[in-house]
């Protein structure tokens, strides 16, 4: 498993919000979905993303942005347009007075806009549920990231763009495949970019000893590693190891394990209904007791309280 697989096993679409958006200037749209990841993309025309704080982006054809929330933004057709409409949580739409727009605006199938022939059409990819493995890939982003079509090419769009609109049996299904490997292309040619800043997780991959014991853990969680253990596998000393590790991901390797196999219990616990045993075991812990300890003495709450937590 590479640094990108593992991460994305984490925020894979299920369910997620996808949606063509059509508009005639002038209009603006205030976001405050809270969506933890959104993906934006032109087919035609132009728009501008503009955040809470720092610099607005403006959006070509082919150009792709990403934004982390909860954060709020605007999309507009230029920086200082005042919004008209808002989008909170759930994807709900309104006009700023609470006035419901889904019905109104709505343009066919997952399509809504302000006019069907308009001269702006933008596609959005929204993942509506984060997780801890999805914090991990947040962390690595600036709160929004432009990549320009002419630094990258994928044949990706055009498709989406072709079955955004479809009503066919398991479509939400295909959208949902397709905004991921949207993100796993714009993420890899991201952090390809000098300006990606990929972390040092990410760039330890390329290590041949250290990206070896990185996927060695990712891949097989429940194996009972042990720094001499992965040594071997990687041919090299304990000691070399665990100094090379801890320079280049910036901790010791046993204390990645921990976080990672913590990271997928967290996930599992708010999203499935095992049982903590299960889970513990399914993350490479010998039984309940012994992930109630470790979830206790990292994360500060029981994995029970993990669970009820909104």
């Amino acid at each position: 498993m590479d640094a990108l697989a593992g991460l994305l096993d984490g925020p894979r679409a299920r369910g997620a919000f996808l949606l063509r958006m059509v508009m005639e200037p002038p209009w603006s749209v205030r976001i405050e979905d809270e969506a933890p990841l959104c993906l934006m993309t032109m087919a035609k025309g132009e728009a501008w993303v503009i955040p809470e704080t720092g610099e607005a982006i403006r959006l070509r054809p082919g150009d792709v942005a990403i934004a982390r929330g909860p954060e709020p933004y605007t999309v507009a057709h230029v920086p200082d347009a005042e919004p008209s409409w808002l989008i909170g949580p759930g994807e709900t739409c309104s006009t700023l007075r609470g006035e419901p727009l889904a019905v109104s605006m709505q343009l066919g199938v997952r399509t809504w806009g302000n006019a069907p022939d308009g001269s702006a059409t933008m596609l959005i990819g929204a993942y509506l549920v984060g997780g801890e493995l999805t914090r991990r890939l947040l962390d690595a982003l600036p709160g929004l990231l432009l990549l320009p079509a002419g630094v990258w090419n994928s044949s990706l769009m055009p498709l989406l763009d072709e079955e955004i609109s479809r009503d066919e049996p398991g479509q939400s299904v295909v959208l949902d495949r397709l905004l991921d490997l949207l993100l796993i292309a714009v993420l890899r040619a991201w952090f390809s970019r000098p300006e990606g800043e990929a972390p040092a997780w990410y760039l330890a991959m390329g290590d041949p000893v250290v990206g070896q014991a990185l996927r060695l853990m990712q891949d097989d969680p429940t194996h009972p590693w042990s720094v001499a253990l992965l040594a071997a596998k990687a041919g090299v000393s304990r000691a070399q190891l665990a100094r090379r590790f801890s320079e280049l991901v910036g901790e010791p390797p046993m204390s990645y394990l921990t976080g990672w196999r913590l990271a997928l219990a967290a996930d599992l616990l708010r999203t499935t209904d095992a049982t903590v045993e299960a889970v513990a075991r399914k993350v490479g812990y010998s039984g309940s007791f012994a992930l109630s300890a470790a979830f206790k003495r990292v994360r500060g709450v029981s994995p029970q309280e993990h669970r009820a937590l909104p």
